[in-house]
């Protein structure tokens, strides 16, 4: 039986859907001003694994995640470009889509915009005002009420009085009360904003899911996930929002990612240890960066180094020499018991790693089939590219992923056959010392040939 770990109750137990064979999952989106980094990355992989492993299983899925298309952030970076906030958004929406597709990431069936559902957004602020736990501001603003909603701060325990005496009170604030949040927030002269029942404005972040989740997945839903940043205040907020307005729980299951360090060091832009996708997928393989997201626990942090890298690069050049070497064919059957351990990890909260170990005990034994020439060798080549599918990996060409692909200073993937053709003339020259010479000069350059029956095949060593 699936076990999930949910943040709210901070154990792990049996999982239980809403509706039998059905799966309900909101996962909070990237606000979209700046290209995505290795931790958006992070929790992209992480819940496409899950979708991926859930569907696998044979649930009916439906995946929601999100796009914050308007907010304070955005709207600065649009003035400091000198472009519009639709212009923005288009274009880091578009580059979004483009790193999430190197990562082999499968788009989730709806990706909603908080700027595509205002009216569901100013009828849930209206619902919170009409039964009191949100009011409007002399300032314009709308804000929460939070010490009305009795079970404030149960996602990440906290309490409310002790966020009363440490939040900082702003000159001006027209708040009631430091902790309460904005709803709805008055348009400052020249941005974007809508006509509202308090004047022109726009959504604070806050309400736009509890408006999206609901608009997309009903008053209560399955499973609510996202970054190791949103417990709090985001989804503490989301909860407080929801079950006041829709007077029911909002979410059984909660699930979020864990962090992702840089060299043991919290990855900010301040510290110079910042990456962009795009930046990290310019060096390695974007399979390569996808098996290292995935080979940590998702509730774990990561730490992001060059060594990690190489070792979900040897990693993975492990598994296509295999696949690679082994007679191709379709399962026959009698692979049972390697699918239930595959199946045993994952269903312990999505144990990727634990789930990889039977991937790489699975390899050892294809190795095996494969250099004794047994029956069964194919049945486990296709497993394994089965397998790993789940997890979205192995599923290249083997002899295309380990020759890899050119790059600035490398040799060339047309030098290098080149140069195995000019050693296969030695041999046939029986000049076994430059035959040598050639071979040995390939290796220093990373360069690894494999000699067979069928000829001479080479991949490049991570």
């Amino acid at each position: 039986m699936l076990q999930i770990h949910n943040t709210l109750t901070k154990s792990k137990s049996p999982f239980t859907p809403l509706e039998k064979g059905k799966i309900r999952m909101y996962v909070c989106g990237v606000t979209v001003y700046d290209y995505c980094h290795i931790g958006h990355a992070r929790v992209m992989v992480c819940f496409d694994v899950i979708t991926r492993y859930l569907r696998y299983r044979g649930w009916d899925v439906t995946y929601v995640r999100n796009i914050t298309d308007v907010d304070d952030k955005i709207i600065k970076r649009a003035a400091e470009n000198g472009e519009s906030v639709d212009a923005l958004t288009e274009r880091m929406i578009d580059a979004m889509h483009e790193d999430e597709g190197r990562l082999s990431v499968l788009r989730p069936d709806m990706e909603p915009r908080a700027t595509a559902h205002i009216d569901d957004i100013i009828a849930l602020v209206s619902t919170l005002i009409d039964k009191g736990y949100a009011y409007c501001a002399d300032n314009g603003d709308v804000y929460y009420r939070v010490e009305k909603f009795e079970t404030y701060g149960r996602l990440t325990n906290k309490v409310v009085d002790e966020l009363k005496a440490g939040a900082r009170i702003e000159v001006g604030d027209a708040k009631e009360s430091p902790v309460d949040f904005v709803l709805w927030k008055t348009a400052k002269p020249g941005e974007v904003s809508w006509d509202s029942p308090w004047g022109p404005g726009r959504p604070g972040w806050h309400i736009e899911c509890s408006a999206m989740s609901k608009c997309c997945l009903g008053e209560t839903f399955d499973i609510h996930g996202g970054g190791p940043d949103l417990p709090f205040p985001h989804h503490e907020n989301e909860i407080a929002q929801s079950e006041a307005a829709n007077g029911c729980t909002y979410v059984n299951y909660w699930m979020h990612a864990g962090p992702v360090r840089v060299n043991e060091e919290k990855m900010s832009k301040s510290l110079g240890n910042f990456f962009t996708i795009r930046d990290v997928l310019q060096v390695y393989n974007p399979e390569v960066v996808r098996y290292f997201l995935s080979s940590v626990h998702y509730r774990s942090y990561i730490d992001y180094s060059e060594e990690s890298l190489r070792e979900a690069r040897q990693a993975l050049e492990r598994f296509y020499q295999a696949l690679r070497d082994a007679p191709e064919g379709i399962e026959d059957g009698g692979l049972g018991a390697w699918e239930e351990r595959f199946q045993e990890a994952m269903d312990d909260d999505f144990n990727t790693p634990r789930a990889m170990a039977v991937l790489f005990d699975l390899v050892s034994e294809l190795n095996k089939a494969t250099r004794d020439k047994r029956a069964d060798a194919a049945s486990l080549a296709a497993l394994l590219k089965r397998l790993g599918g789940v997890l979205g990996l192995l599923q290249q060409d083997p002899a295309a992923f380990l020759q890899g692909e050119d790059r600035d200073g490398e040799i060339t993937a047309e030098q290098i056959e080149a140069q195995i053709e000019a050693r296969n003339q030695a041999r046939r020259d029986k000049d076994f010392a430059e035959a040598d010479r050639i071979r040995d000069t390939l290796a220093e350059q990373g360069v690894v040939l494999k000699d067979s029956r069928e000829g001479t095949s080479w991949y490049r060593e991570g």
